[in-house]
């Protein structure tokens, strides 16, 4: 019988997920707890009330998914880590119901990372 390889998550080394609830709980058991949101400013944390500018920010992971009968449940997760070490998440629809202070933000960030 050949040996099966389990699809893992780097951040936590631990078997994939699929649904927007089980990437939020496990980013949080890492360490990811803020509430990032996305301004006229820039990215706000609810944790330090500070907006952080593009350029203070590395996305060090994101998720998509996909509503399975309404476009309006698709998403995308972004897993955040400032440069004064704040860990959070930010959250947006993607596609038509996409936020556009989002989109932007997230296209002048520099350093984006995918695991």
């Amino acid at each position: 019988m050949p040996e099966q390889t389990e699809n893992t998550n780097v951040i936590e080394n631990i078997p994939a997920m699929s649904t927007l609830t089980d990437r939020v709980n496990s980013a949080m058991k890492n360490g990811y707890t803020d509430n990032f949101k996305i301004t006229k400013q820039g990215m706000f944390s609810e944790k330090n009330d500070k907006t952080y500018l593009p350029s203070e920010v590395c996305i060090k992971d994101f998720y998509r998914f996909e509503g399975q009968s309404d476009p309006a449940d698709n998403a995308i997760l972004y897993v955040v880590e400032t440069t004064d070490g704040l860990k959070g998440m930010l959250i947006d629809a993607y596609g038509t119901y996409a936020d556009e202070y989002i989109n932007k933000f997230v296209k002048e960030v520099e350093e984006i990372n995918k695991k």
